[in-house]
């Protein structure tokens, strides 16, 4: 079925996924969670694709959840409670979809970047900004928690109170970049071009090791003890090396023959 809030298409080895509720700066209603979560579903399912690029349609990435109230006429308080429970928890998985997505994630940012919306920016493996973009968590103005308590985990814990406590929602790009939020900025004339050249960049590379790469530094993330982060990450780093696929069996026979150039060469050709 046709999505209503987004625009999902597909550019070689790239899945774009756009955030499409432009007059409502992009806010992540009910509906756009069901269908991001559909869009992930075809992405993954999708062997061409290597890469999923999430952007925002209009003047915004997006200003987080909707706001919009969501009680039914005659709930009792202890079903309006069960509700949204229900809601949080699927705020929660959605963005968590991101960061435990087997395939890497790019998020481009501009405009606001609010609350959930920072959130899922977070949680994608690289996120590029705009500048001019602004992001923040201004929950706490309004009496709310966040979904997914990401920041300490990738800024420390005096930044992530500094922002979380505050409700700060006008932190820079720059600022951002500097604390690690952000892994770039750029003008925003060139943020889908930045995203489109870092993407692919990433997709020229072996499938297998960069999802198991990406999972072993998720784990020096998750793993309490940095010991066991590391035997984990050394594991995964095994599975790489020994685990063979149609795609490295062909890379390794040309290596063998012409060397790692044409190696390199062979790949780029095959997402052309």
């Amino acid at each position: 079925m046709p999505f209503t809030t987004l625009i999902c298409e597909t550019e070689g080895p790239l899945a774009w996924i756009t955030l499409n509720r432009p007059e409502k700066l992009n806010a992540i209603s009910m509906v756009m969670v069901a269908e991001l979560n559909q869009a992930l579903d075809q992405a993954q399912a999708d062997d061409q694709v290597r890469v999923i690029v999430l952007k925002g349609e209009g003047r915004a990435f997006s200003a987080g959840f909707d706001l919009e109230p969501h009680a039914a006429p005659g709930q009792t308080r202890e079903e309006e409670i069960a509700a949204l429970k229900r809601e949080l928890r699927s705020d929660f998985d959605l963005i968590m979809r991101f960061w435990d997505c087997p395939k890497p994630t790019v998020a481009a940012i501009h405009g606001y970047c609010l609350g959930g919306a920072l959130e899922l920016a977070l949680a994608c493996d690289i996120t590029i900004a705009a500048r001019g973009c602004h992001l923040g968590e201004p929950e706490v103005k309004f009496g709310s928690g966040i979904v997914a308590m990401l920041l300490p985990f990738l800024c420390g814990p005096k930044r992530a109170k500094e922002l979380l406590l505050t409700g700060n929602d006008r932190v820079t790009a720059e600022q951002a970049e500097a604390w690690g939020l952000v892994n770039r900025v750029c003008d925003a004339d060139w943020l889908v071009h930045e995203a489109r050249a870092l993407a692919r960049e990433i997709a020229r590379n072996d499938q297998l090791a960069v999802r198991l790469t990406k999972q072993a530094v998720n784990s020096m993330c998750e793993i309490p003890r940095m010991r066991d982060a590391l035997e984990h990450a050394l594991e995964l780093d095994l599975a790489i090396e020994t685990t063979e696929t149609e795609e490295s069996r062909a890379f390794n026979e040309i290596l063998k023959k012409e060397g790692a150039r044409a190696a390199i060469a062979w790949r780029d050709r095959q997402l052309d």
